[in-house]
C-alpha cells in the first residue's frame, strides 16, 4: 500500500481525518473548559452579591430605631426591595432577595433583567430550589452554593444567614450560565466551521489529485502495454506538470530507442553478412584443402608413371582411382551437408535397426581392437531410417578412431520425455576443448586426418527430423547424443 502514490494518498487522507478529529475535540475540550471556568466566575460573582445583600442588610438594621419588629410590615419590605436593588445594580444576570422561614419572600430584584419591563416577582420554576438553599443555609449557619446542571444552561442558587433582630432570615442570590451561548460558544461554532470547510476542500483536492493521478497513469500504462515492443509509443501530454516530465522523457527514450535500433540493424545486417563471408571463407579453405592433397598425389603419380615402366604405370593408375573414390566419397559427404533430403518416416523396429548398423563396421571395429556393442529400451520409432543409420555411421565412425584399444563403443537407444534418444559412447578424451563450440559445424574436427563433415551430417539429420546433436559433458569418456522428437499424435 506504502508503495503506489495511490497508498500514499489514502493514508494521507485518513491521517487528515484524524488530525481534524483530534483538532476538533480539542476545540471542544477547550470550550468546556471555558465554560467551567465562566460557571466557577459566576459562582463568585454571585457570592460577592450575596455578601453584598448581607452587608447592606446590616447597613439598614443598623439605621432602625428600637426594634425591627415592631416596624410595618410595607415599610420593611420597601427598605429591603431598595437594598436588593441597590447591591445586585452592577451585577449583570444576577437576581436575589430575602427569604424569611414560614413566610417566604420578604423582598425580591433583578435591577440588570434585560427585558422591557423591571422584573419583581420570583420565578415560580425555581421557588423549590430557592426554598431550598435557604432552608439549607439556616440549617448550616453559613453561605452556601447550589448548582444545577441542565442541557442548555447551569442554574447557582447561593443563600446566607441573615444575623439581626428578625429572625429566620436569609438572603438569596441566583444567576444562569449557558454554556452554548455567548462568545466562547460563536468562537468555538466559527472555528469548527472553519477546520471543517478547509478539510473539506483539502479532501476534495486530494481526491480529485489521487483521481487525476491514477487516470493518467492508467492512459500511459495501457498506451505502453498495447504498444509494439520493439518501438515506444508517442505519449500524449497529461496537462500535469510532473507527469508532463516523464511523459516528455519517454518519448525521447522511444525516440532514442529508434534511432538507436535502426544503426544497430544497420550494424546487424553488416555483421551478418561478414559472418556468411567468413563461414564461406571456412567452408571454401576446408574443400580446397581437402581436394589439394588427393589432386596432388595423383599428380604426382601420373609423372611417375610417364617416366616409368608398365608395372609403374599400373600401379600409379591404381593409386589414382584411389584418390578419385576419395573425392567422390567427399562431394557425396558435402551433398549430404548441404542438400535438403524429404524425409521418408516410417515405424522402425529399433533392436534389429541397431544390429544391422553394428554390423556395417564390424571389421573396422576390428582392426582398431574395438568391440561393438547395442542396447535398446524402447522396442520401435518412428523416423526415416536412411538418414538416421547414416547420422550414426558418422558418429559410431568416430567413436572407434577416438577409442583406445581394448575397449567398448556403445550404440544406445533410449525413451526420454523430450523424445527417443540415440547415443554413442566411447572411452576416449573426447574432442579438443578449442573446438567444442563449433564441433558440429562443417570442416571443424580435432583429428588428423578428418574432413569435419561427419558432426555436421549429424547435426543435419537432427534438424530434420525437428530434434537436435549433442555431446554429452559428463561422466567418464565420450558421448554423442541424436534426439529425436516422438511424433505428434
Amino acid at each position: 500500500m506504502f508503495r503506489s502514490m495511490r497508498g500514499r494518498l489514502i493514508v494521507l487522507l485518513l491521517l487528515l481525518g484524524v488530525a481534524t478529529a483530534s483538532a476538533g475535540a480539542l476545540m471542544v475540550a477547550l470550550f468546556f473548559q471555558s465554560t467551567t471556568a465562566r460557571t466557577g466566575q459566576a459562582q463568585a460573582e454571585s457570592g460577592r452579591a450575596c455578601d453584598s445583600i448581607l452587608e447592606g442588610y446590616r447597613s439598614v438594621m443598623g439605621r432602625s430605631p428600637g426594634d425591627a419588629s415592631e416596624v410595618p410590615a410595607a415599610l420593611l419590605r420597601a427598605e429591603l426591595t431598595e437594598l436588593i436593588r441597590h447591591a445586585l445594580q452592577d451585577r449583570p444576570g444576577i437576581e436575589g432577595g430575602i427569604w424569611r422561614k414560614g413566610t417566604g419572600s420578604l423582598a425580591y430584584g433583578y435591577p440588570t433583567y434585560p427585558g422591557e419591563r423591571p422584573k419583581t416577582d420570583v420565578p415560580e420554576a425555581e421557588l423549590p430550589r430557592i426554598e431550598a438553599a435557604n432552608r439549607l443555609s439556616l440549617t448550616q449557619n453559613r453561605q452556601i452554593v447550589q448548582r444545577y446542571a441542565f442541557p442548555s444552561q447551569t442554574l447557582l442558587v447561593t443563600a446566607a444567614p441573615l444575623h439581626g433582630p428578625v429572625v429566620g432570615l436569609t438572603a438569596w442570590t441566583m444567576t444562569r450560565v449557558f454554556p452554548f451561548a455567548g462568545r466562547s460558544y460563536r468562537l468555538l461554532m466559527a472555528g469548527l466551521t472553519t477546520l471543517f470547510a478547509t478539510v473539506l476542500v483539502a479532501v476534495g483536492l486530494l481526491t480529485s489529485f489521487t483521481l487525476s493521478w491514477s487516470r493518467h497513469v492508467g492512459r500511459m500504462e495501457n498506451a505502453l502495454q498495447a504498444h509494439d515492443l520493439t518501438d515506444l509509443p508517442v505519449l500524449d501530454p497529461t496537462g500535469e506538470r510532473e507527469l508532463d516530465r516523464i511523459v516528455s522523457a519517454l518519448n525521447d527514450a522511444g525516440a532514442r530507442l529508434s534511432e538507436a535500433r535502426r544503426k544497430a540493424d544497420g550494424l546487424s545486417r553488416q555483421v551478418a553478412a561478414a559472418e556468411r563471408l567468413a563461414a564461406i571463407g571456412r567452408v571454401s579453405a576446408g574443400i580446397a584443402h581437402e581436394i589439394r592433397n588427393p589432386i596432388a598425389a595423383m599428380r604426382l603419380k601420373a609423372e611417375n608413371a610417364l617416366s616409368g615402366d608398365g608395372r609403374s604405370k599400373d600401379s600409379a593408375l591404381g593409386m589414382i582411382l584411389g584418390q578419385i573414390e576419395r573425392l567422390d566419397a567427399l562431394i557425396r559427404r558435402l551433398l549430404s551437408v548441404t542438400e535438403k533430403e524429404k524425409l521418408r518416416c516410417e515405424a522402425v523396429e529399433l533392436e534389429p535397426f541397431l544390429a544391422s548398423c553394428i554390423s556395417a563396421l564390424a571389421e573396422l571395429a576390428k582392426a582398431n581392437g574395438v568391440v561393438l556393442v547395442s542396447c535398446s529400451e524402447a522396442k520401435g520409432g518412428w523416423f526415416d531410417p536412411e538418414q538416421v543409420r547414416r547420422a550414426l555411421d558418422n558418429l559410431l565412425r568416430n567413436a572407434i578412431e577416438a577409442a583406445p584399444g581394448e575397449t567398448e563403443v556403445t550404440l544406445r537407444a533410449h525413451p526420454t520425455p523430450e523424445g527417443l534418444v540415440f547415443s554413442v559412447h566411447d572411452e576416449g578424451s573426447g574432442p579438443p576443448t578449442r573446438v567444442r563450440e563449433q564441433l558440429f559445424e562443417p570442416f571443424v574436427t580435432g583429428r588428423a586426418g578428418g574432413t569435419g563433415l561427419g558432426l555436421s551430417i549429424v547435426r543435419e539429420v537432427a534438424s530434420a527430423h525437428g530434434g537436435t546433436a549433442r555431446l554429452l559433458d559428463k561422466g567418464v569418456g565420450t558421448t554423442f547424443e541424436l534426439v529425436l522428437p516422438w511424433p505428434r499424435s
